[in-house]
C-alpha cells in the first residue's frame, strides 16, 4: 500500500513538472524577420498572359470557375503550381501527410526548384505541424514557412496548448492559394485526401472557386496581411534553428519516390490524363462579374471574441441587407444562436425565402456542433425557414451525377460553405455559421456578383436537395414533433427520429448538449 502511494505521488509530481514545462515556454522574441509582399510584375508570365486575353473582354470584372469536384479542385492547384513562374502563396488550416498532401508538397518543391518564390503560411494546431519536415522545406532558398499563432512549447505541444489555451484556441481557418498573383483558389477545402475524393472512408462534399482578375490582387493583399502579422512566426525562429540542406535533400528524395510509387495507383492514374487535358485546355466555362473579398483581420485572434472590429460577418452584411427574395445557406457546422435565428426569421417575415442545408447527425464529423445546432431547429422551422440535413449516402447520388471520380469512399459529409443571395451573388469561402468561425477563428471568402453563376449553383442545389438531404419538418396534430422526410425510389418515407444513427450516438450528442460549450463550437 505504501509503495502504491509513493508511485501515485511520483506520477502527480511528474504531471505537475510537465505542466510547468509546457506552461513556462514562451514564443520567440527579437528574432529576425523580413516583411515581403505579393509580386506585382507578373503580367508577362504564362498565367498573366493567358488571363490578360480573357480579361480584355470583361474590363473591371473577375472570372470565376466553381470547383465542386474534389479531383478537379486538386488538379487546378497542381496545374497552377506547375505553370507558376514567379510566386506561389499558400495558406491553409489543415495539411495532412497523406497522398494528396504529399502530391501537393512535391508540386510546391518542384516549383521552388524552378526558381519560384514559395511562401507557406499554415495554422500550427490545424496542421499539427511536424517541425522537422517544415524546417526541411524552409531550408530551400526559395521557400519560407511561417506558422500562425503557434504553440510555444514544441517538445510538449499538448501540455503547451492546455497551459496557454486562451491564446492557442484562436485559429487561422483560412484557405487560399495564389499563383503568380494571377490566379487564386479559395473555398472550403484544406489539403488532405478527404477533401479531394481520395479517401477510402468519409469524403467531404465541398466547393472551391478558381478566380482571375481584380479579385486575385485582393486575395494577395489579404495573404500579405496575414504573412506579415506578428502572430505569423517563421519556423526557424520558433524552432530556434534553421533547417539543413541534408534534410531538404532527404525530403525531396522521399517525396519524389512516393510520387513515383503512386504513379499507377487508381487515384493518380485516373487524374493524370485529366491534368494533361487541363494543361492544354482553353479557359472556357468561366463566369464573369464583380467581386467583394471578405476576410477577417488577422488581429482578430488577439482581441476579445465580442470585439467586432475587422470581422468578416459584418462585411457580408452589406450584401445580406440588400436581399429581396431568396437566401440559400450551405454550412456544414451551423449554430445560429438566438440572434441568428431572429435574423433569419426576420428575413422570412419580410418575404425572403430562406433555405438552409447543414449536416445531419449521421453525416457530421463533429457531434458537439450538432448538439449546439439541434436546439435551434424548432425555432427555425416555426419561423418559416426551410431546413435540410445532409445524408451520408449522398456520395452515391454525387457519383451518379459524375461529381466524384473515386469509388472507394463509403460515405459523405458536407463541408462546403456557400451562401447564394437572390440568385445574383454567391459567397464561397471558409466561413461556417457558428460561434467559432464568427468570433474565435479567422476566415476568408469571396462574394462573386455573377447572376449566371448564382443561378447555376442555386438551381443545382435546389434540384438535388431531396436526393442528398432529409427535409426536416414539424408534424401536425396535438403533439407536434420533428420529422425527417426522405425521398426514396419507392416513395416518401417519414422518420420520427434522427435517421441513420444508433441510440449511443444520440445519447452522446444529448449529453454534449448539456455542456456550456456553445461559444467554442
Amino acid at each position: 500500500m505504501q509503495c502504491r502511494k509513493r508511485l501515485t505521488l511520483r506520477r502527480q509530481i511528474a504531471i505537475v513538472v510537465l505542466l510547468l514545462m509546457g506552461g513556462c515556454a514562451s514564443l520567440p522574441a527579437g528574432y529576425e524577420r523580413t516583411e515581403s509582399r505579393a509580386l506585382e510584375d507578373t503580367a508577362s508570365t504564362t498565367l498573366g498572359r493567358s488571363a490578360a486575353e480573357l480579361l480584355k473582354a470583361h474590363p473591371g470584372q473577375s472570372g470565376f470557375r466553381p470547383l465542386p469536384n474534389g479531383v478537379d479542385a486538386l488538379l487546378v492547384r497542381m496545374v497552377l503550381a506547375e505553370r507558376a513562374e514567379r510566386s506561389l502563396d499558400v495558406q491553409y488550416y489543415i495539411w495532412h501527410d497523406d497522398l494528396t498532401g504529399r502530391l501537393f508538397a512535391n508540386a510546391l518543391l518542384r516549383a521552388a526548384d524552378r526558381g519560384v518564390r514559395v511562401r507557406i503560411l499554415i495554422d500550427d494546431v490545424g496542421t499539427k505541424a511536424n517541425d522537422e519536415v517544415v524546417l526541411s522545406l524552409d531550408a530551400h532558398p526559395n521557400i519560407e514557412v511561417r506558422l500562425f499563432n503557434p504553440v510555444a512549447s514544441r517538445a510538449f505541444r499538448g501540455l503547451g496548448m492546455l497551459a496557454d489555451f486562451s491564446r492557442v484556441n484562436r485559429r487561422m481557418h483560412n484557405k487560399s492559394f495564389v499563383a503568380d498573383n494571377q490566379r487564386a483558389v479559395l473555398g472550403g477545402r484544406n489539403i488532405g485526401d478527404e477533401y479531394f475524393d481520395a479517401h477510402g472512408g468519409v469524403v467531404f462534399s465541398d466547393l472551391d472557386v478558381e478566380t482571375m482578375g481584380p479579385a486575385v490582387a485582393e486575395v494577395s493583399k489579404a495573404f500579405d496581411a496575414y504573412w506579415n502579422a506578428p502572430m505569423s512566426i517563421p519556423i526557424a525562429a520558433l524552432a530556434g534553428r534553421s533547417g539543413k540542406a541534408a534534410g531538404l535533400d532527404a525530403l525531396r528524395a522521399e517525396l519524389a519516390a512516393f510520387v513515383e510509387a503512386q504513379r499507377e495507383s487508381p487515384y493518380v492514374s485516373g487524374a493524370r490524363s485529366t491534368m494533361a487535358e487541363r494543361l492544354a485546355a482553353r479557359n472556357d466555362g468561366l463566369f464573369w462579374g464583380r467581386t467583394l473579398l471578405v476576410v477577417d483581420d488577422p488581429q482578430k485572434v488577439s482581441r476579445a471574441p465580442d470585439d467586432l472590429d475587422g470581422h468578416l460577418l459584418p462585411q457580408l452584411g452589406v450584401i445580406a441587407r440588400q436581399m429581396q427574395s431568396e437566401l440559400l445557406i450551405v454550412s456544414p457546422y451551423f449554430v445560429p444562436g438566438d440572434a441568428g435565428v431572429a435574423w433569419l426569421r426576420g428575413l422570412v417575415a419580410r418575404g425572403v425565402r430562406v433555405t438552409v442545408l447543414t449536416n445531419s447527425l449521421a453525416a457530421t464529423d463533429v457531434g458537439a456542433v450538432h448538439a449546439g445546432y439541434k436546439r435551434y431547429r424548432e425555432a427555425l422551422l416555426d419561423g418559416g425557414v426551410r431546413l435540410y440535413e445532409f445524408k451520408p449516402g449522398a456520395i452515391e447520388y454525387e457519383r451518379a451525377r459524375g461529381k466524384n471520380r473515386q469509388t472507394g469512399s463509403s460515405s459523405a459529409s458536407l463541408h462546403a460553405k456557400t451562401f447564394v443571395f437572390d440568385r445574383r451573388a454567391v459567397f464561397i469561402g471558409s466561413l461556417n455559421l457558428d460561434p467559432r468561425s464568427s468570433q474565435l477563428n479567422t476566415e476568408i471568402g469571396v462574394v462573386c456578383e455573377s447572376e449566371p453563376m448564382a443561378r447555376a449553383l442555386a438551381d443545382g442545389l435546389l434540384a438535388a436537395l431531396d436526393q442528398v438531404a432529409w427535409r426536416v419538418e414539424k408534424s401536425a396534430g396535438p403533439a407536434p414533433h420533428l420529422v425527417w422526410i426522405e425521398n426514396t425510389a419507392t416513395g416518401v418515407v417519414k422518420h420520427d427520429e434522427e435517421p441513420g444513427v444508433g441510440a449511443m450516438r444520440k445519447l452522446g450528442v444529448w449529453f454534449l448538449g448539456l455542456l456550456p460549450i456553445e461559444s467554442q463550437l
